[in-house]
């Protein structure tokens, strides 16, 4: 196990936030452009595009004679994504494959939200967090303030 620090949980929490708050605002945009063309043809045809944004993944990281190189100039090493990420200089490259998969996975988990299939999370969510994402955020806890 990897040990780090309550600062480093600081960032990443930080971070994942910034990253899923960006995600939902450009999949909001994006839906209202397209409407719901992601679920046209059903659980089946979703289910393949989220199939094709992996097998994209994973031709990707499945080579290890890259068109792109690392500092150094040795090709990235076959299935380590991080070396990949690292190299790829490309306008739309392994990143941007990435983040499609992370919204297609987080629109199927809304749907199934919105249709009751698994427990929504905004009241457990709204409950638990304030406006910052954070559970008593710096020490404050408004039930033990009287607010």
């Amino acid at each position: 196990m990897v040990d780090i620090s309550d600062e480093r949980f600081e960032r990443m929490g930080t971070r994942m936030r910034a990253i899923l708050g960006s995600e939902v605002a450009r999949l909001v945009e994006k839906d209202k452009g397209y409407g719901r063309s992601w679920m046209r043809r059903g659980g089946v045809g979703a289910f393949m595009m989220l199939a094709r944004k992996w097998d994209r993944l994973e031709q990707r990281v499945n080579q290890s004679d890259a068109s792109y190189s690392m500092d150094g100039g040795r090709s990235p090493a076959k299935w380590n994504i991080f070396e990949h990420l690292e190299a790829d200089e490309q306008p739309e490259g392994l990143i941007d494959d990435m983040r499609d998969l992370r919204c297609y996975l987080l629109l199927v988990e809304e749907e199934m939200m919105e249709k009751g299939i698994l427990p929504d999370v905004v009241d457990e969510f709204a409950d638990a967090h304030d406006n910052t994402g954070m559970k008593h955020p710096f020490g404050f806890d408004a039930e033990q303030e009287g607010s």
